[in-house]
């Protein structure tokens, strides 16, 4: 049996990155950040889409 998928919010996601709901739009905007999915009117992140962003950050932050 598959674990249960783990669903945030664009607030939940601007708390986690330190910044505003608003930024966090305009990143879903210019194809930045964690890929969201639309639920109707909400853009909800998986916990998954979330980690693989934070490895892509960590690999940014090393690379530079």
């Amino acid at each position: 049996m598959e674990a249960p998928v783990e669903w945030h919010t664009t607030a939940d996601v601007a708390a986690r990155y330190r910044t505003a709901p608003g930024t966090v739009r305009y990143w879903r905007h210019i194809g930045y950040g964690p890929k969201g999915v639309k639920n109707g009117r909400r853009v909800l992140y998986s916990g998954a889409e979330l980690a693989r962003f934070d490895a892509w950050l960590q690999a940014q932050a090393l690379a530079s």
